[in-house]
């Protein structure tokens, strides 16, 4: 096996592994279907390992292949940076840029910006996948992980995006009916919409000043793991919710919420977290990588667009 060969077997290797498609790959690649299982097939007969096991129904890696896939991954990735380099000069970002981050955030903070981002940088692709659950970026393949609340020890390198800013708050009509609330004792005579993740329910806290955040009972009827569903039914003036600035300042912006307990400063869980991207550290050289840090970090501002807009501070200082 040629090493053009071997170089071609590891990137599609890497590409179905990721997919779990040959066919796939093959649609990507523009390659038949059979040439594509024949690289890998080559590759695994060089090696003397079974790194894939087929079926009719889906493709599953061997452990073989899955400590394979990693150190691939990181090595295709090395001879990439390298071809940056000495490529225009190291001043064009190109190549495919993986992005994984939180449903909601993806949606609002990131989808929107990629044409921005995309028009400035246009030889790079960008994938974005969005989901709730932990992804280890070495594993997943992914260049940028962006994760909301408090980081676990990890290998990987972590940048502060913002911080985040809780707010209590409910449809003015729901205060016309049932009075607003002054202090978080007054919430035990409230409908409260409550927001149940994976974790379960989330206690809401508050402080007043200094001190320690006190847990503060609250019941409901309306609870859920969908933060849009909670925020529709408080427009809709069904009761009070507890989320992020990032989630909410669309509805407080327009006025179809308003905040509540203002001097109070509230939480919806032990401890606030923030937002940051993770990533291994050889990402670190890579130019389309840099080049998204910098553009998330330039577009959500010092202060977070979000939380600026709310303060009628559009420059965001």
């Amino acid at each position: 096996m040629s090493k053009d060969i071997h170089l071609t077997a590891l990137r599609l290797f890497v590409e179905v592994a990721t997919r779990g498609s040959f066919s796939e790959v093959a649609r990507r690649t523009g390659l038949p279907v059979s040439s594509v299982s024949r690289h890998v097939s080559t590759l695994e007969a060089g090696l003397g390992q079974t790194l894939l096991v087929r079926n009719t129904r889906a493709l599953r890696l061997t452990d073989h292949g899955a400590r394979y896939l990693e150190s691939v991954r990181e090595a295709l990735l090395l001879l990439d940076m390298a071809g940056e380099e000495v490529r225009d000069g190291a001043q064009t970002a190109r190549g495919t840029l993986r992005v994984n981050a939180p449903v909601a955030f993806g949606r609002r903070h990131i989808a929107p910006h990629l044409a921005a981002f995309q028009a400035r940088h246009p030889a790079l692709e960008v994938e974005l996948v969005l989901t709730d659950a932990f992804v280890d970026p070495v594993a997943d393949g992914a260049d940028v992980v962006v994760r909301i609340g408090v980081l676990e020890e990890s290998r990987l390198i972590s940048r502060r995006l913002a911080a985040q800013t809780y707010v209590l708050a409910a449809a003015p009509a729901y205060l016309a009916q049932h009075g607003t609330p002054r202090v978080p004792a007054d919430l035990l005579g409230h409908n409260c919409l409550i927001y149940k993740g994976g974790h379960g329910a989330r206690p809401w806290m508050f402080r007043q000043g200094p001190g320690a955040f006190l847990a503060q009972p609250v019941a409901g009827n309306l609870r859920g793991n969908d933060a849009e569903s909670l925020i529709a039914a408080a427009v809709a003036g069904q009761g009070l919710v507890l989320f992020p600035t990032w989630v909410l300042h669309g509805p407080l912006q327009d006025g179809q919420l308003v905040p509540v307990m203002q001097d109070w400063t509230a939480l919806s869980d032990q401890e606030e977290g923030a937002i940051h991207v993770l990533l291994p550290e050889t990402r670190l050289r890579a130019l389309k990588v840099t080049a998204f840090l910098e553009f998330l970090t330039e577009t959500i501002g010092r202060r977070p667009y979000w939380d600026a807009a709310l303060a009628d501070d559009p420059d965001g200082g």
